[in-house]
């Protein structure tokens, strides 16, 4: 709190400003903190993803499964498929129950781009509920 001494006047009259100056140093420390931590956050680093060995629960009694071959060719179950007939083979399946669970078991050859855009296919279709199939690891 300030006084302001008026040497005219007999009483002290009190200041009602604030001092925003001690604000102002600390939100731009923050600013300062915040500047450099934000590139920190953020990771450009190219990696191959490892393979891992967990422990699987176990299938659903009948999963609906697409299968993604090498040349790119779709499978619903044991059925050959192509893309166009894909949501609505799904549709008919799973009897419009969007929350069905869609497993993709996919070559190990297919890029991650092709498995990418089948999910994408999937997630047009309206599924959402998306497993992926691998093989169980050996123990070592």
């Amino acid at each position: 709190m300030a006084f302001n001494l008026n040497h005219q006047e007999d009483d002290v009259a009190e200041l009602r400003d604030i001092n925003v100056t001690p604000f102002i140093d600390v939100m731009l420390v923050l600013l300062i903190i915040f500047m450099v931590a934000a590139p920190l956050s953020t990771v450009n680093m190219p990696l191959e993803l490892p393979t891992a060995a967990s422990s699987t629960s176990p299938p659903p009694k009948d999963p609906l499964i697409v299968s993604l071959k090498s040349d790119l060719s779709m499978a619903l179950g044991d059925h050959l498929i192509s893309r166009a007939e894909l949501a609505p083979a799904l549709e008919q399946q799973t009897q419009g129950d969007k929350d069905s669970r869609i497993f993709i078991r996919a070559d190990k050859s297919v890029s991650y781009q092709d498995l990418i855009t089948l999910m994408d296919m999937l997630r047009d279709a309206g599924y959402l509920k998306v497993a992926l199939i691998s093989l169980d690891s050996p123990a070592s």
